[in-house]
């Protein structure tokens, strides 16, 4: 009897912390949950906001308040001009490409002056290796006033793996118009601080850059993750049962 009191003794300290962990692995499910709810209404809200009709781009007077990430995705349109000679270009592979081409090459950011004294930075789309040179795209290029409809997208830096942003060569991984208007001189204060996706333009004579490449894709894996904790609270209960139940009958000796 005196070994059997001495292993119900020694359960103690193994079933707090088999509790302290089943507590802890429910909590990382039951947060993995909350993150699933949270990302399908993302998802619902940016679907939703695809097909919407498109607004009036933010000028500098709303720009302070702007919350980019609620309004990542949404359409937008601004008239005024591009400025060709600015020419930003961005190292991308294409892999998926919705219109005839991909592979390596750049996607084409241009200044564009909006006719309200302001400069919003323009995802023209993607251009092959081969077409970087504006000279080699024939009449891509589209002068005069026009109105940008597209997507407004939050500005991204590059990641700490990628190579540095070469503004002398012109070879960017970074999408941030901040550093942009630095390395063309533009002033800040007027550039806004997103970039505008354009759609895909059907009357673009040879069809580059070839715009509506945005990819919307936001992975969801929460449901997968949630199971997964909660199976291992479910194991971990499993098992301290087990060795708990041959402790209680005493058919196990305490560890020395």
């Amino acid at each position: 009897m005196s070994a059997v009191r001495s292993g119900r003794r020694s359960l103690i300290a193994p079933t707090l912390a088999a509790l302290a962990g089943i507590a802890i692995l429910c909590g990382l499910g039951a947060w993995q949950v909350e993150r699933l709810h949270w990302k399908e209404g993302l998802i619902a809200r940016v679907n939703a906001r695809l097909t919407a009709p498109p607004v009036a781009a933010p000028g500098p007077a709303e720009w302070a308040r702007l919350d980019l990430a609620a309004a990542e995705y949404q359409p937008v349109s601004v008239r005024g001009r591009f400025d060709n000679a600015k020419e930003i270009h961005v190292v991308y592979t294409l892999t998926e490409p919705r219109g005839p081409l991909g592979g390596p090459g750049y996607m084409v950011m241009t200044p564009f002056a909006a006719e309200a004294g302001w400069t919003v930075y323009v995802n023209r789309g993607f251009v092959p290796t081969a077409k970087a040179d504006p000279q080699s795209r024939g009449s891509g290029r589209i002068e005069g006033d026009t109105i940008v409809q597209g997507l407004l997208r939050a500005p991204s830096r590059r990641s700490w793996f990628m190579p540095g942003d070469d503004a002398v060569r012109n070879q960017w991984f970074s999408r941030d118009p901040a550093l942009y208007a630095a390395a063309q001189g533009l002033p800040p204060e007027k550039v806004a601080p997103y970039i505008i996706d354009a759609a895909y333009d059907r009357n673009s004579p040879d069809g580059l850059p070839q715009g509506g490449e945005t990819v919307v894709d936001f992975p969801n894996s929460h449901l997968g993750y949630a199971i997964t904790w909660f199976g291992l609270a479910a194991a971990l209960a499993g098992v301290y049962a087990a060795f708990a139940w041959r402790r209680w009958r005493g058919e196990a000796k305490p560890q020395a």
